[in-house]
């Protein structure tokens, strides 16, 4: 039913279905979709599982359209100001708080000039989506990271948890098998889990949240656009037919193989807790600023 692709980071190079983060997509939006239907009027509001139903939705196509023409990131990376559309629309009606709360200043309400739709909320989606599609690449790293920071929102996020209890399940489910190797998820998944993360923290009003929570991805995305757009080299790992193995520090990956030959899941692994440290710091300002 899916397409396959080699996994270059096992022996042999064994053919693994791809794509099944459309899973993700569906049963996240008949979930919310049903959750708009039977909690009308209730405390939550409906209007906040629809717009995250919608939003989902863009990003797996996004990602499916992605998968099927196999654009270059330069396109691509716009991608996300089109999913930012409906979520503007959306978060308009319902009034979401646009206040942001900077450092030594204060709160600035940016809703009056306009600036938070226009500009910081595609600002927030597009950062957030290109950087966890760009952290990938490895059994894991597309879905086990995205997973840690969704538990970390939901944490701080009271009754808006309940948007993300069918989808954190389901995504849960692919992160097991493909941490085994034995499925990938695609850009449908990838891009559909960034969405995931900034339609939510907005919703929910956890940007901060949000922004500590992906520092590392922001940290890998940093480094491979500046290797890329000053020297024009590429991130690549090499691997032995064992362990992985870099000659250079061009992303996260990279950094952490750097001379120091490591296997798939050590990198995995290393990558994840630093994302649960950075989730974990951000769930802890998130609630002192409460």
């Amino acid at each position: 039913m899916f397409p396959k692709v080699p996994d270059y980071h096992k022996p042999n190079k064994p053919l693994v279905p791809t794509g099944l983060g459309v899973f993700y997509v569906m049963a996240s939006a008949i979930y919310l979709f049903l959750l708009h239907l039977f909690f009308e009027g209730e405390a939550g509001g409906v209007n906040k599982a629809l717009t995250l139903a919608v939003c989902i939705l863009f990003g797996g196509f996004m990602g499916l359209l992605d998968d099927w023409m196999d654009l270059r990131w330069r396109y691509k990376a716009f991608f996300p100001l089109i999913a930012a559309i409906p979520l503007a629309a959306l978060t308009y009606k319902l009034h979401v708080r646009t206040a942001i709360t900077l450092p030594f200043i204060g709160c600035v309400d940016l809703g009056n000039y306009n600036i938070y739709y226009a500009v910081v909320l595609p600002l927030i989606v597009t950062v957030t989506t290109n950087t966890v599609n760009q952290l990938g690449g490895l059994n894991g790293l597309e879905t086990v990271c995205p997973a840690i920071v969704l538990v970390g929102l939901m944490a701080v996020s009271g009754f808006n948890a309940i948007l993300l209890t069918v989808p954190l399940a389901v995504w849960l489910t692919l992160a097991f098998f493909n941490f085994q190797g034995k499925i990938f998820v695609g850009n449908t998944g990838s891009f559909a889990i960034g969405i995931t993360l900034a339609a939510f923290a907005i919703i929910a009003d956890l940007k901060w949240c949000l922004l500590i929570s992906i520092l590392p991805y922001i940290f890998n995305s940093s480094l491979i656009l500046l290797n890329y757009f000053f020297f024009g080299a590429k991130a690549t790992v090499h691997f032995d037919g064992v362990k992985l193995v870099s000659d250079h520090r061009r992303s996260l990956v990279t950094l952490i193989t750097y001379k120091r030959p490591m296997t798939e899941r050590q990198v995995v692994v290393i990558v994840s807790l630093l994302v649960t440290a950075s989730t974990l710091t951000a769930v802890a300002v998130q609630q002192f600023m409460i």
